[in-house]
């Protein structure tokens, strides 16, 4: 087998030597001289608690704070910052108050600043982007498990972002919608609001009484990079680290009703193209809906018939010159509620370098149900999904029905999961999925794994897991299992990881990108905060990441070397340098007519990446990467930017570029990107989204328009068009009217 190599250009070492010791140097000079002497430690500080008010008196939720009921909660306050300044006071003071009765909970909130106009709202469409934003928000732990939670945030011109958390921030899902009215008024020093929240719109388990719940309370400054929480946490965690939480206690009386919600649909609509399931073309009416109810307080069922998502926006196209395949992310309401109670596999933890994450492995990967391998629709007939807890288990049991289109089957999907907290802030659990044809052929694929999540000192985790694939023909049989640990101080960040994955492992409902592999992970750094004016943080760090045949024969590996500056206020640049090595056993083919031969490689590029501050109307990012590529050489171009010039539009554009040159030839893969947002209210907002790639020769464009009339409610407008290049082919073309009506019991 030939062997390729080019000169070394980096001395790896000697960087990384170099990196560790100048941070760790500035490290040593301490704090700088403008801060207060008394900062509290986060991780050391007693957690804050208070009682909860109960009200007889309504509230009309209109922002003002100026109802009698208000005056009974006691006020929340000293909020400690987390960036810039860790465990100093909050420079900008926050007041909160919380009251309850049997069926709400309201929120109030007086954020002061001298100068509120100057206050940053981007976007007022739901689930707007809230680290460009000044927020207030919080974050509620309804069960005191110190692992799941639910969080609000809310920008000063009263748009919510909403989010839903699993093992204390490991899993989170962005697309959680619930019930939540809110109203914001600025004042002359301070921009104030007050949220109500139905408590059907939680799960908690009314039949303890009196209750605890974990809470924390969020507010960011975005124009001077001041974020600060009522329970203080170290710059590492994020809001959803409900282990470091503080308490409501004294709950009493909490009523969730009958926990039933209705949401049906009427769909009208038209769809042609090359690649649309036959069963999807043409004209089409239809109507459908799901149902939630809860079964117990702490127990909650799904039901979905003839379940749509033609309202979801269309995937990203990428542009992959790597030899393994992209886990896009999952964008259907009905999948995303509750995802987390079904994750298994690679999962990421938040500031902490674990060398794989769900786009390498996950047993659970619901991008199987109802959509082909180009992310068409394949129909649902329907199905049924049960999460929540059973006797300190917590369950999730999901079973869903996909009707024939094309060449594809009808197939029945059913996936069991059961985790149990362990050692306070720890986990074990289990999983099971099959994927079953049910026409007359049988074929099936089932999978099942365990896994454990430990985690020691606050700061050490010890990730693991096993997993086993079995299908009706021998080629899907196969295993997968990893042991990772880690740690993440205030100064050090450091972990270990092996990995095996068999040459067949193949699980139906899941995702594996490569198979028959060992891996072996390593890497360590630092978080210096050095008394220098311009800079808030220094993280150098180094990572090796090698992988063999299961003999042990090297296969590939990554070596690098990087530092990572993170700029005051804000603003970031990371700079890095990387020794690869790849061993071909087949031809690869990185982009159309392009291929590089059977070999070993060995190859080093470096790579700058620029991310402004998002401060100013506008801001963006820019990326620069120069080097080998094989038996050839890349420079990749990349950036972004964004204009605001109001807090209601935006214009976005994304570029790539990429410059290969290949023995076989060379060759450009370029992907663009332009996106356009508007939001009239906080409930009528659109956008369009344009985009081309070269390597796949693609163009598509989505238009979305949505108006949410009530509560979970909605009418939308879509349109998408898909089109081949290179052939002059169109793949799809859609429109689509969908109108939802939420009831709740």
């Amino acid at each position: 087998m030939p062997h390729h190599s080019t000169p070394r250009r980096f001395s790896y070492l000697s960087l990384a030597a170099a990196l560790l010791f100048a941070a760790t140097t500035a490290r040593a000079q301490g704090p700088g001289l403008d801060r207060a002497p008394t900062p509290v430690n986060p991780e050391l500080v007693a957690r804050p608690s208070f009682r909860a008010t109960r009200t007889t008196t309504p509230v009309v939720v209109d922002g003002t704070l100026d109802d009698a009921a208000w005056a009974a909660a006691p006020v929340l306050t000293d909020f400690v910052q987390q960036l810039p300044s860790t465990g100093y006071p909050a420079l900008f003071r926050t007041e909160v108050r919380v009251l309850y009765d049997a069926t709400n909970l309201y929120i109030g909130a007086v954020n002061y600043d001298p100068e509120p106009q100057k206050a940053i709202t981007v976007g007022l469409e739901r689930d707007f982007v809230s680290s460009n934003s000044d927020i207030f928000g919080v974050v509620f732990d309804t069960f005191n498990d110190k692992r799941n939670s639910f969080l609000f945030l809310v920008n000063p011109k009263g748009a919510v972002r909403d989010e839903q958390t699993f093992n204390d921030s490991r899993n989170i899902v962005e697309a959680w919608d619930g019930i939540s009215t809110v109203r914001t008024r600025q004042r002359d020093s301070s921009w104030t609001l007050e949220m109500t929240i139905p408590l059907k719109t939680l799960r908690f388990d009314a039949s303890r009484d009196p209750q605890t719940w974990g809470i924390n309370f969020i507010r960011r400054v975005r124009r001077v990079n001041e974020t600060s929480y009522w329970a203080p946490l170290e710059r590492q965690y994020r809001v959803h680290r409900m282990s470091k939480a503080g308490t409501m206690e004294g709950i009493t009386g909490l009523k969730q009703g009958r926990n039933l919600q209705i949401k049906p649909y009427a769909l009208a609509g038209n769809s042609v193209g090359a690649q649309v399931p036959s069963g999807s073309l043409g004209s089409k009416a239809d109507i459908g809906g799901d149902l939630k109810y809860g079964v117990t307080p702490s127990l909650t069922l799904d039901l979905t018939v003839n379940t749509d998502f033609s309202q979801v926006e269309v995937d990203q196209q990428v542009v992959n010159l790597t030899r393994f395949g992209i886990l896009f992310p999952e964008r259907r309401e009905f999948f995303i509620e509750n995802s987390g109670s079904f994750t298994l596999g690679d999962v990421a933890e938040r500031n902490y370098r674990m060398g794989a994450s769900l786009s390498d492995f996950t047993l659970f990967n619901s991008r199987q149900i109802g959509l082909t391998k180009d992310g068409l629709p394949i129909p649902i007939a329907g199905g049924g999904r049960l999460t929540g807890r059973v006797a300190g288990w917590e369950v999730g049991l999901l079973d869903m029905q996909t009707q024939r289109a094309g060449t594809s089957p009808t197939e029945n999907f059913a996936v069991a999961r059961v985790r149990r907290n362990i050692f306070g802030n720890s986990d074990i659990g289990l999983l099971a999925a099959n994927r079953q044809a049910t026409d007359s052929s049988g074929t099936y694929n089932r999978s099942y794994g365990v896994d454990a999540n430990i985690r020691l000192l606050g700061n050490l985790i010890i990730n693991s897991y096993f997993a086993v694939s079995d299908a009706d023909t021998a080629s899907s049989d196969g295993t997968a299992g990893r042991v990772s640990a880690a740690y993440r101080g205030k100064l050090w960040n450091t972990s270990a990881m092996y990995k095996r994955v068999s040459d067949n492992f193949d699980p139906g409902i899941g995702f594996v990108n490569r198979r028959g592999f060992q891996q072996l992970y390593g890497t360590t750094g630092i978080h210096a905060r050095p008394k220098l004016k311009l800079i808030q943080e220094l993280n150098p760090y180094v990572e090796a990441d090698v992988y063999t045949d299961l003999d042990g024969t090297a296969q590939s590996h990554n070596l690098t070397a990087a530092l990572d500056i993170f700029f005051q206020p804000d603003g970031e640049l990371k700079l890095e340098v990387n020794d690869w090595f790849d061993r071909l056993d087949r031809a690869f083919t990185p982009f159309p007519g392009r291929s590089i031969p059977i070999g070993r490689y060995n190859f080093r590029n470096a790579k700058a990446t620029y991310t402004s501050t998002q401060r100013y109307p506008v801001y963006g990012n820019a990326s620069v990467q120069v080097g080998d590529f094989y038996n050839g050489t890349n420079t990749t171009l990349s950036g972004g930017l964004t204009w605001r010039p109001r807090y209601d539009i935006s214009f976005e554009g994304t570029y790539q570029h990429n410059d290969v040159a290949l023995p076989s030839g060379a060759f450009a893969a370029d992907l663009a990107g332009v996106r356009l947002k508007y939001a009239y209210s906080t409930t009528l907002f659109g956008s369009t989204f344009v985009q081309y790639n070269t390597q796949s020769r693609s163009f598509v464009t989505n238009a979305r328009l949505a108006w949410r009339y009530a509560p979970l409610s909605d009418v939308f407008l879509v349109y998408t068009e898909r089109q081949n290049t290179f052939t002059n082919v169109r793949n799809e073309r859609s429109v689509a009217i969908k109108v939802t009506r939420m009831a709740a019991f």
